[in-house]
């Protein structure tokens, strides 16, 4: 990736999104459904677009919540739905868009108290306790957020009864009854005023942040924090978590400062990413210059992204840490201080995460449930506790309570962060120190991501690809040992392909957005090597795309 000489610095003012004109152009915007790129179209978490160029807009939002009602009704799924919004400037817009056709259509939706932002994993929280011992009357949810990013766009995504992302499946099923909704100019879409909405017997409200904060206590050990007195920094990145910290501190007793309070829809107190963008993403170094630069006042500092579905972890000992190094370090401690967690339950991981979680489980004799991108693939075994810790390199994850019951089944930044100071409260050395210690036993894996240009057809040719298409015998000196095209632990496709050999592997997958392919790439023999294998890996598939397209 090219990096930006803007990158970690603060935007200027004429970088900021213009909010006003932003609105406007949610509701004054009017999307083509013939082109492409105006269409609803639901990723791995949801719709996303902004306003400014019609791929986030009104209709797009009245359309896909229509589909969603229509969804529930064939599915028999009758109980309440819990509705939340992230800080940007396109959520709140878009969540009464939503109430208005929800509350036509009678669905009973549960929104925040006093109009409170609420976090995706609390919302996954809401509905799984909801849910509890259940088995009619369900309740589902919808989240209005895009995530960590920019300013400029919004985002809409449907949780089912089971609490986590819907399953592609459903995410279709909704997408083309939404795009049909667009083409006939919205008929057949029901929809009140918002203040009649808002007042309609069907709508409630639920303090969402009482009631998971009192239920953390039953997947992080709070007393061993308190009793540490360790001090612990927070940035809430303006985010929908930004009052939960406080709340958190006060019921627990611990040593907890918020760093930066401040809400703004512009993101003006954020560093641009690596691309000279504004983004909210808790994993970058560039996004994350203010508390990396703190990270000596702090015994362990943390972030989570806006709608708090990732985190961002800053130690003493190494600053930011890689999502791989922490969720590494992460199951090391978990798998020992949780007793009552089931003795065969596994440990979760995407194929394009760090293969020092593979070692690491190994070393506890607990078995890997290796799964494509997307954290829909997890929500089965984190239901019936087959697996107790999840997580993707994205620096998404999510892990069983104390007893080894579920606790979301979406991702959850909050709980991530919390682990972090029970780890450095339990051990008395943070989470890089860990790390570093399982370096000294597995190696010391380097890792990277890059891209490479596509067009749509080699995208969807590089989607399809088998191992018959790579000629391949080694990759970076060694010889190839497997060459996957499904997950090894559910079957599932994987998009792409995966090619790893003895210390090194990489994975290429298109992207669902750009004209890009992705290549991942570790080596456990350094950052030369690693270098080889993501230039052999370009190759490879370049080749590979050469070959099938001319077939």
């Amino acid at each position: 990736m090219k990096i930006s000489p803007l990158a970690g610095k603060r935007p200027t003012p004429e970088m900021l999104v213009d909010v006003p004109n932003l609105i406007k152009a949610y509701y004054d915007g009017v999307p083509d459904p013939s082109i492409p790129a105006q269409r609803v179209e639901f990723g791995t978490s949801g719709h996303r677009g902004s306003s400014l160029d019609k791929s986030f807009n009104e209709n797009h939002i009245l359309a896909i919540t229509q589909a969603i009602c229509l969804y529930r009704k064939a599915h028999k799924i009758d109980g309440p739905l819990f509705l939340g919004m992230d800080t940007h400037a396109l959520s709140r817009p878009a969540l009464k868009s939503a109430l208005e056709v929800l509350a036509a259509n009678e669905v009973i939706v549960i929104l925040a108290e006093g109009a409170e932002y609420t976090p995706t994993p609390v919302i996954s929280h809401a509905i799984l306790t909801y849910n509890h011992g259940r088995k009619t009357q369900l309740g589902d949810g919808i989240v209005v957020t895009p995530s960590h990013n920019p300013p400029s766009e919004g985002g809409f995504k449907y949780n089912p009864p089971h609490g986590g992302p819907a399953e592609t499946a459903i995410t279709n099923w909704i997408q083309d009854k939404a795009n049909e909704f667009l083409r006939n100019n919205l008929t057949g879409i029901k929809r009140i005023p918002i203040e009649n909405a808002l007042h309609a017997p069907t709508t409630r409200r639920h303090n969402y942040l009482t009631k998971y904060i009192s239920d953390l206590a039953n997947v992080i050990d709070m007393k061993i924090i308190r009793d540490s007195k360790i001090h612990i920094g927070v940035d809430p990145l303006g985010g929908a978590g930004v009052h939960y910290w406080k709340a958190i501190a006060e019921l627990y007793g611990i040593n907890l400062t918020v760093v930066n309070e401040t809400v703004d829809p512009t993101f003006s107190f954020m560093t641009l990413d690596w691309d000279g963008k504004i983004r909210m993403d808790p994993s970058s170094p560039y996004a994350m210059q203010g508390l990396i630069g703190m990270k000596e006042t702090f015994d362990i500092a943390f972030a989570c992204d806006t709608d708090y579905d990732r985190h961002g972890i800053v130690t003493k000992s190494s600053g930011l840490l890689p999502p791989n190094h922490y969720l590494s370090a992460a199951i090391f401690y978990l798998f020992q201080h949780r007793p009552q967690w089931p003795k065969g339950s596994a440990v979760g991981k995407t194929v394009v995460s760090s293969q020092m979680m593979d070692r690491v489980a190994a070393k506890l004799g607990r078995k890997l449930y290796e799964v494509p991108v997307g954290f829909k693939w997890f929500v089965d075994g984190l239901l019936d506790s087959s697996l107790s810790f999840t997580g993707e390199e994205s620096a998404g994850a999510s892990f069983s309570r104390f007893d080894g019951t579920v606790w979301t089944t979406d991702k959850d930044g909050i709980i991530l962060a919390l682990l972090a100071a029970e780890m450095t409260a339990k051990l008395g050395k943070d989470p890089g120190e860990v790390y570093k210690e399982l370096t000294g036993e597995f190696g010391n894996p380097a890792y990277d991501r890059v891209e490479a240009p596509a067009t749509p057809a080699e995208k969807a040719i590089l989607k399809n690809l088998s191992p018959e298409n790579i000629h391949s015998k080694e990759l970076a000196g060694e010889e190839i040992r497997t060459i996957l095209t499904k997950a090894p632990g559910n079957g599932a496709p994987i998009g792409g392909l995966k090619v790893v050999a003895e210390n090194g592997w990489f994975a290429a997958r298109p992207s669902g957005t750009e004209d890009i392919y992705k290549i991942y790439g570790e080596s456990f023999l350094g950052t030369e090597h690693l270098g080889r294998i993501l230039k052999e890996a370009q190759t490879m598939v370049d080749e590979a795309l050469k070959s099938k397209a001319t077939t």
